[in-house]
């Protein structure tokens, strides 16, 4: 489904986080300075940091949690509220020791604090949530909905605005279209259109529509323009494959990109992905170098050859480049690439072991640094099997309309080992193309949070 780039529930969504959470730290700070100032007479140093560091975790935190989801009643709002708070407040209790260790801090100020911020926090809560939900009735009236078509995408349509918007049923354009049992019902035929719009109150009408009945779709456009009723065409593009979909304006035209790269409709969060890959990579670098020193020496007197093993990937854009890996296997013959399968007789010991602990991708790094590849992103494919798979799976190479990642939401995700089959290469890529629908900053933190915990699954070999 087509979704415009700053769609204005996701706009409406992020406001009313922001505005409760503005409202919720305001207070809370000034809660927390009357009560420091009570206490000592002063706001020191450390109780001003300790302030600053809790309102800037706070929104990770808060947004992880989802504390302001309106989907959410007042007593589990409010549990969740002290779960997200005492997390934040057991955060910076460890930064308080650890970091602030010498400075003036009384616990049982500390405590008296935690314990105001909250009862703060609900103060704003409350009233707030409440405005939320007042709000939330009054458009739900004001969108009671219907949707024309009744192709599988109708349905599915119907199935995604329920939750949110009331969706009366569907409309059909053929005579003869009865309603499926477990389904939206089918109300009327279209030359009744008129008439369920203003006998119902229909505040929205969704034309769910393939592209060859554009001609239907205009008089029907037409026939609504002298209605009070939005009119909102989410075409139905059948079995086309979208990467990146979105829909935006150049100037006066209405645009639907089918097929986008983040690097081209996110270049600033691209430009932050890219800044900060290259500098965690040199971080990390410097702070492994002793351990791929060691591996470097293991791997050297395991077996004759070289260190390091390069094999020519494709990157972004189809580009070639040259992947580095900490050699596994015995050197040989490679007149075919091989996928590395479980008891592999051409791999060392040391490179079982690496292996098994994906050590041997570290010096990926290196091409990280270079700008070659990104911390997360999909997982590099030798050139022979992209060639393979590209000639027999639907869209294969569109993974490669970005940079591939030394770990991906495949991998984390289960996608890892041998893909002797076809369907597990094809899942595989679904995972890696969702990534690129739905890449954030946020995702990719995520992934590497979870990589480590992925990191001794059985189909690693």
């Amino acid at each position: 489904m087509l979704a415009q780039r700053l769609h204005p529930s996701v706009n409406r969504r992020g406001l009313t986080f922001w505005a409760q959470w503005i409202c919720a730290m305001g207070l809370t700070t000034l809660t927390t300075c009357a009560v420091v100032y009570d206490a000592i007479g002063a706001v020191p140093y450390a109780y001003r940091v300790l302030m600053i560091i809790g309102v800037l975790g706070s929104v990770p935190i808060y947004s992880l949690l989802h504390i302001y989801h309106k989907r959410f009643g007042y007593g589990s709002g409010l549990l969740r509220l002290l779960g997200g708070w005492l997390l934040l407040v057991a955060a910076l209790f460890g930064v308080a020791r650890l970091c602030l260790g010498q400075a003036d801090l009384d616990d049982a100020l500390l405590l008296k604090v935690a314990c105001t911020g909250y009862l703060a926090q609900c103060l704003t809560y409350l009233p707030l949530r409440y405005l939320v939900s007042l709000h939330s009735r009054w458009l739900r009236q004001e969108r009671v909905s219907v949707i024309i078509g009744t192709c599988p995408m109708a349905y599915a349509l119907a199935q995604q605005l329920r939750p949110r918007v009331p969706v009366l049923g569907l409309v059909a354009t053929e005579p003869g279209v009865s309603s499926i049992e477990g389904q939206p019902p089918v109300l009327c035929e279209l030359a009744r259109l008129r008439e369920l719009v203003v006998g119902d109150r229909v505040r929205r009408v969704y034309i769910a529509l393939a592209l060859n009945m554009i001609t239907q779709i205009e008089a029907i456009y037409q026939s609504l323009l002298d209605l009070n009723v939005d009119v909102v065409w989410v075409p139905d593009f059948g079995s086309m494959l979208l990467l990146n979909q979105s829909v935006s304006q150049i100037e006066q035209f209405p645009a639907i990109y089918l097929n986008e790269t983040p690097r081209s409709s996110h270049p600033a969060a691209t430009l932050g992905k890219e800044m900060l890959d290259r500098s965690l990579a040199l971080i990390a670098l410097l702070v492994l170098l002793p351990v791929m020193s060691a591996i470097a020496l293991a791997v050297k007197l395991s077996s004759p050859g070289p260190v390091f093993f390069r094999q020519p990937r494709h990157g972004c854009n189809g580009e070639v480049i040259q992947v580095w890996k900490f050699r596994s296997m015995r050197v040989h013959e490679d007149t075919h690439v091989q996928q590395a399968t479980r008891n592999d007789p051409r791999i060392t010991p040391v490179g079982a072991f690496l292996r098994r602990t994906s050590l041997d991708e570290l010096p990926q790094l290196i091409n990280v640094l270079l700008g070659e590849m990104a911390l997360v992103g999909p997982r590099p494919h030798a050139v022979a099997h992209n060639q393979y798979y590209g000639a027999r799976i639907l869209a294969y190479t569109a993974r490669h309309r970005i940079k591939p990642g030394i770990t991906g939401l495949a991998q984390v995700s289960g996608c890892r080992g041998e893909t002797e089959t076809l369907e597990k290469m094809q899942e595989r890529l679904e995972k890696d193309l969702d990534y690129i629908n739905h890449w954030s900053l946020w995702l990719d933190i995520k992934i590497l949070l979870k990589t480590p915990f992925t990191l001794f699954s059985r189909n690693i070999y």
